[in-house]
């Protein structure tokens, strides 16, 4: 819907030409060799584009480079959490919340400040044969947590609650006139350069391009890379049936290609071209074509199978690209940006300068487009370019149909409370 950085809008206008090639510069990182190992995944995921069309039609602002990480974090009491204890209204059934925090675990638990917390989870969950109830949950998370609340720049403690999901396409290992739309794998002249490792208050920041001789130039936009003599020709990965399908794809960032003989493979956000995303939704809206209340992603598809022929030159005008990568079958989510796989319902995407990556959180919003009450403990286990802010989240509803409905109707707001280990010290 992803290094541990989030893509930021940074046009790759910067031209360096010191002698700039990346065999010779270690800040130059050529993208590694498709591989199936989960855990090499880690610092991609996080790069998802940066907006979804559910989302407000807004533009991100960046965090104040003045604000320490996690300075919008402020002490609470347990109490004070809506829906964690048994005795609060549409109380949260805390045992369905435990697997994704023991996927969080395999993570964090290589972190010292971590590491106590995950043993305990490590020998409650023996002590309970994998199935602790909800008391056992809580009483677990009160006695090793300390709880804070999230607050915005502006100190309002209420804020913007998304979704995303993992959509299902119909696609092939070849190509032919039914599936005549590839997936692409990351070239191998996509340069990234960390621009912290250069100017150290350009923290979680980076540019992508291409070298061209000595000089590091802006990779391929959309409408060089879609064309029929595309210069990463021979990256395919798969082809799809349907275009708009492939850009969905790109902005959820990971999904789920069905083939005819229903074999499924998995695929997720590999890397990106560096351009800026450009909405398509916000671009329609500015147009008259359609409203700040339908510019949603079911919106545009019906827009798009009314306008057939202003397709391309609509995603024309969103430059950003996204390359994909062939994830191991059998996992039971898409990786997140944590590097573990994410559960339906269970993660969220934050923004991992004002809430630690990996770190239980708890939600307090109501359900897509209605206002029962949606209490959740949750794990934050992805991040996104559009998620920016203390109070920001953007809720997995899971792969298909049914959960893109709901990730496409969800603009809600909400509360968030995070748990962080007695021995995690605030700055």
């Amino acid at each position: 819907m992803f290094a541990i950085n989030p893509f930021y809008r940074t046009s790759l206008v910067l031209l360096i030409s010191v002698g700039l090639f990346a065999c010779a510069n270690p800040l130059l990182k050529p993208p590694a060799p498709a591989s199936k190992k989960v855990d090499c995944v880690c610092d991609k995921v996080t790069d998802k584009p940066t907006e979804k069309p559910a989302a407000p039609i807004e533009t991100a602002k960046p965090a104040d480079p003045k604000i320490a990480d996690y300075g919008l974090l402020k002490p609470a009491e347990w109490d004070e959490v809506d829906g964690l204890s048994a005795s609060h209204a549409g109380a949260d059934d805390l045992n369905l919340a435990w697997p994704a925090w023991l996927q969080s675990c395999t993570a964090l638990v290589k972190k010292p400040v971590w590491k106590n917390a995950c043993d305990t989870a490590s020998s409650l969950n023996l002590q309970t044969n994998n199935n602790p109830d909800s008391d056992s949950v809580r009483a677990y998370f009160r006695q090793n947590f300390s709880v804070y609340k999230t607050t915005n720049v502006d100190g309002a403690e209420s804020g913007l609650i998304t979704g995303y999901y993992q959509p299902i396409l119909k696609g092939s290992r070849t190509k032919s006139a039914k599936y005549p739309y590839p997936l692409y794998a990351t070239p191998p002249d996509l340069i990234t350069v960390e621009l912290n490792g250069l100017f150290p208050e350009l923290k979680y920041k980076r540019v992508r391009g291409r070298v061209v001789g000595n000089k590091l130039v802006p990779y391929f936009n959309r409408a060089e890379i879609e064309t029929d003599n595309s210069p990463i020709k021979g990256r395919e990965l798969v082809y799809i049936d349907n275009i708009v399908d492939v850009f969905f794809l790109q902005i959820q960032g990971s999904g789920v290609v069905q083939f005819e003989n229903g074999e499924q493979v998995m695929v997720g956000y590999a890397d990106q071209n560096g351009h800026t995303y450009n909405s398509v939704g916000r671009l329609l809206i500015e147009r008259g074509e359609l409203t700040s209340a339908n510019a949603s992603m079911a919106g545009i598809k019906n827009w798009v199978k009314n306008n057939p022929l202003k397709f391309r030159e609509l995603l024309n005008n969103n430059p950003s690209f996204v390359f994909f990568r062939e994830l191991p079958s059998g996992l039971p989510g898409p990786i997140g940006a944590l590097g573990v796989p994410i559960l339906a319902e269970r993660a969220v995407a934050v923004d991992p300068k004002f809430v630690p990556l990996g770190a239980p959180v708890f939600l307090s919003t109501t359900q897509p487009n209605n206002n029962k009450p949606l209490k959740r403990l949750m794990m934050a286990q992805d991040t996104g370019g559009a998620i920016k802010g203390g109070v920001r989240a953007d809720f997995f509803w899971g792969a298909g149909a049914e959960a893109g409905a709901k990730a496409g109707a969800m603009k809600q707001s909400g509360k968030i409370w995070v748990l962080l280990p007695k021995e995690f010290v605030l700055k």
